[in-house]
């Protein structure tokens, strides 16, 4: 069953249910995965679905950190459909699964302590391993930390 499949039956279930705000949430992410595979113009894999997903969260995240304080009602929808795209999202790796990752990498390309100018080649190596699983953003830092 495709992800885009699978958010059409739990949309159909919120309608059902009558729950418009997870309906809603469910529909925007529907129409992002429409969206993308007629872009693509084929079915999508499942890596792509997967950056659909964590592209919408990703846009809910970024209007959550520049909504005033005193708009309840818009910080309450955000983190309502931040919740229901969740449940469509991929495991997030965590810190210490990323910097075993990034081990891995370094036993590939032999660097024992790696230094500023290995980090074009230990990324290189790294990110297509961690893309999609894990943010990129915590990925550089700890790459960063680990240079000597």
């Amino acid at each position: 069953m495709t992800r885009i499949e699978l958010v059409r039956g739990e949309m159909v279930k919120a309608m059902k249910a009558g729950n418009k705000a997870r309906k809603d949430a469910l529909s925007a992410l529907l129409a992002a995965l429409k969206n993308a595979a007629i872009d693509k113009r084929s079915d999508l894999t499942e890596e792509e679905e997967n950056a659909v997903v964590m592209k919408e969260i990703k846009q809910l995240k970024e209007t959550l950190s520049l909504t005033p304080a005193d708009r309840t009602d818009i910080i309450e929808e955000c983190q309502g459909r931040i919740a229901v795209l969740s449940e469509f999202a991929p495991e997030i790796m965590d810190e210490a699964q990323i910097r075993q990752v990034i081990a891995d990498v370094l036993a590939g390309l032999g660097i024992e302590t790696p230094t500023a100018k290995d980090k074009g080649r230990i990324m290189k190596d790294l990110m297509p391993r961690v893309k999609g699983k894990a943010d990129g953003k915590m990925v550089n830092e700890i790459v960063a930390s680990m240079l000597s």
